[in-house]
């Protein structure tokens, strides 16, 4: 039976081979990290005769973990089909005590957590049948909550709440320590809503998401002996993307190794990008703090993407102070150079881009394309461009932009300030953002409209008339919405698209609301409010009208629906992380864009951000290109502003990039000549670059009788269609210098090489 690893590269061999003792795993990215782990579990199992249920692997992702079982569970079978065929493999095996149906526990760290806890949470005063709350229930639970306080949800509403209650657990901070540390009455308030919420879940026997960690690390704290057992039951532990691990799930792995210091621990720092939800950088950095003689082995060679792309990645990504560092490496040392294209306006910057994944779609009938971005906002000219051109893609990590909740909400004041008989306008908005309008009033209102035939608007001026005779509880708060309506329609017949809109999203609250809650997600949601003003500001510049503006909007949202196999994907560099494409095509190379400008005054804030830019620049395979706008609009101002391309643009050397045209060809700029096909035409044009070659050469002349000249295109069964740009010899010794895109410049003897004209 041959040796299971040796079908492992040397740095992914060491890594299975060391399974005793503290191990961090610097993984590159593409560099088969999974494999690696995978290998070493089947390894420890098949070879070292360790027990499969003493094993555990944790990481973040229900996908990952399938992912992880699925290769974990081939290769031992694998091995025991290969063991069949020989009777003192399977004696091995059997000697060995591995139960065919014994399985290492590969799992997220909350399915790991709920296991323990239906186990061992009657310790803690909960019962054994307790109940996990999704986002809907937590959201229910927090309005309660507001009401039992007697809050308002002026103050913060059950999301904005939520969000903030969920960053304090994943930081291991309780409502009484956000209390003595809170520095003003709104965070005084909000420990009291926290401590209310956690009295109510325990009453309920209920545990939200963020708890299933809680409740472990804080019954392993209780009960040192409890940790102590469950620690030499899991004798050996690996931890997947260690650098996304945030300071509860820190305190659980350094529980489960307290009767043993045997941890692999696999990550890169270097693509460590989710701070804003807890992740701590500090965890893999300071690994061999925390296990003295911890040993580090790095996997750097890259199975995915050509040299030139990990070299430019690896430039920006080395002017980080926050990191171990590693060299990656390919056997793909050829490829085409990191394309870096400037348009004169972002419209422009989606057009380009739009045009250039169409070339590649028709180049490649199976290429795979990744439109990535910093920010959700910058989708809309995206997807405006891909359906310009017909170009089917498929949205990640977020909805369509008109299919937003808070475009969608924009829009609907719009609809009713110009139609007030807009129902669906009306139901949508009336209570958004909360004015204290209840879904009681509401219901009264479209009573009253029932039994007297009006439309809802007209029931609600009905209801304020009433009012001033029988007073009603919500009279202030519909007589307020109705003069919010009643002025932005007003407006709407005076001022200009863009400043109705800015006029809309101040005078209704809305995008204030966001902008106080000062949350990641609501900073978002803040982009693409002020993106549609932009959006509305450009189809005034085209001489469209806001009823045809938004009879698009709504034709869009209502047929949002993308194919699946679509072969283009968009989405931010946050959900690119682990995937990968063909081609990949990084918008928004500007300063406030990336690096964001939340992040640019702030050192940590600054790394993260070249962090992601390294993430995106790594997903691609074959080509990237970076591309930026010269000016951009801003918040459907009047004008555009000038912007300031990414410092991270200026920290790639010029060897690795060339500079690109509209049409999205190299411009006369030599850098990486030889890795495009229209480069080398143009270069074989103007300069005689290919005469400059052939200088004390034997060049073949013309008349010799061979079929081969300076200039030909030719197409070979491995490399493609190249240009031949220098010849030498004769007959059978004839060599030709040809390049291929992609590949760059090979000699070859025509003879041998099957070469046939293109």
């Amino acid at each position: 039976m041959s040796d299971l690893l040796d079908e492992l590269n040397s740095e992914q061999r060491a890594v299975a081979e060391q399974t005793e003792g503290p191990l961090l795993v610097l993984a590159g990215a593409g560099s088969g990290k999974t494999r690696a782990i995978t290998y070493r579990i089947a390894h420890l199992i098949m070879t070292r005769h360790v027990a499969p249920w003493s094993i555990l692997a944790v990481t973040f992702t229900n996908k990952a973990a399938d992912q992880m079982r699925e290769r974990v569970a081939r290769l031992l079978a694998d091995r025991r089909a290969q063991s069949s065929d020989s009777p003192s493999g399977e004696a091995e095996i059997q000697g060995a005590g591995v139960d065919g149906r014994a399985k290492p526990q590969i799992s997220t760290f909350h399915s790991l957590s709920v296991r323990l806890l239906r186990r061992e949470i009657e310790a803690l005063g909960y019962g054994r049948d307790f109940a996990i709350y999704d986002e809907d229930d937590q959201t229910r639970l927090l309005k309660a909550c507001l009401t039992d306080l007697g809050l308002s949800d002026k103050l913060f509403t059950p999301r904005q709440a939520l969000s903030r209650i969920s960053y304090a657990k994943n930081q291991g901070i309780g409502p009484e320590e956000m209390y003595e540390k809170a520095r003003d009455p709104d965070t005084e308030a909000l420990a009291s809503i926290f401590g209310r919420y956690r009295d109510r879940l325990r009453a309920a026997n209920a545990l939200d998401f963020d708890d299933l960690l809680l409740k472990i690390v804080e019954l392993f704290d209780k009960s040192p002996e409890l940790a102590e057992s469950y620690s030499r039951r899991f004798r050996y532990i690996h931890v997947d993307e260690y650098q996304d691990t945030n300071r509860v799930q820190y305190r659980l792995i350094r529980q489960l190794t307290r009767a043993h210091h045997n941890i692999c621990a696999v990550g890169d720092e270097d693509q460590s990008i989710y701070s804003w939800r807890g992740a701590s950088i500090e965890n893999i950095l300071r690994f061999e703090e925390d296990f003295r003689e911890a040993k580090v082995l790095r996997l750097e060679r890259n199975y995915r993407s050509t040299q030139v792309i990990l070299d430019g990645a690896s430039a920006v990504v080395s002017n980080n102070r926050a990191r171990k560092g590693k060299k990656l490496w390919t056997e793909r040392r050829s490829g085409r150079s990191i394309g870096v294209y400037q348009a004169g306006t972002a419209e422009g910057e989606a057009e380009f881009i739009a045009g250039e994944v169409s070339a590649a779609l028709q180049a490649d009938g199976y290429a795979s394309v990744g439109v990535l971005y910093r920010t959700n906002a910058q989708s809309r000219l995206l997807e405006e461009a891909m359906r310009a051109r017909r170009i089917g893609y498929r949205l990640v990590g977020g909805f369509s932009f008109y299919a937003r909740a808070e475009i969608r909400d924009a829009l609907a004041y719009a609809r009713l300030a110009f139609n007030l008989r807009d129902t669906a306008a009306f139901l949508r908005i009336i209570n958004t953002p909360p004015r204290g309008i209840g879904e009681t009033t509401v219901a009264q209102i479209q009573a009253l409209a029932r039994e007297n035939r009006l439309t809802l608007w007209e029931a609600l001026e009905e209801m304020l008339t009433r009012a001033k005779e029988a007073p009603l509880r919500a009279a202030r708060s519909l007589a307020n919405f109705h003069t919010l309506i009643r002025t932005l329609a007003e407006e709407g017949k005076s001022l200009r698209m863009a400043e109705f809109f800015r006029s809309l999203l101040d005078r209704t609250g809305y995008l204030a609301m966001f902008r106080d809650q000062n949350t990641p997600e609501a900073e978002g949601r803040v982009e693409n409010l002020l993106e549609l003003v932009n959006a509305v500001a450009a189809a005034e510049e085209a001489g469209e009208g806001l009823t045809a503006f938004l009879d698009r909007a709504a034709l869009v949202s209502d047929t949002d629906d993308y194919d699946e196999r679509a072969r283009v994907t968009l989405m931010t560099l946050h959900s690119a992380k682990g995937l990968e494409f063909d081609s990949v095509f990084l918008a928004g190379l500007e300063e406030g864009l990336l690096p964001h400008k939340m992040s640019m005054d702030d050192d940590a804030g600054l790394e993260e951000e070249r962090r992601l830019c390294y993430v995106g620049m790594t997903r691609a395979k074959d080509r990237l290109v970076l591309t930026s706008s010269a000016t951009r609009r801003f918040w459907g101002e009047e004008g555009r502003r000038n912007t300031r391309r990414s410092r991270f643009l200026g920290e790639i050397p010029d060897r690795f990039t060339e500079r690109l045209s509209s049409s999205g060809r190299a411009e006369t700029n030599w850098q990486g000549a030889f890795n495009s096909r229209e480069s080398i035409e143009q270069l074989l044009r103007t300069t005689g670059f290919g005469s400059r070659l052939q200088a004390g050469r034997t060049s073949t002349p013309p008349g010799s009788g061979s079929k081969w000249r300076r200039g030909n295109r030719v197409r070979h069964p491995k490399y493609g269609i190249g240009t031949v740009i220098a010849c030498e010899g004769e007959g059978e010794q004839e060599k030709l210098t040809i390049s291929f895109p992609g590949y760059g410049a090979k000699k070859m003897l025509p003879h041998f090489a099957a070469l046939e004209k293109a």
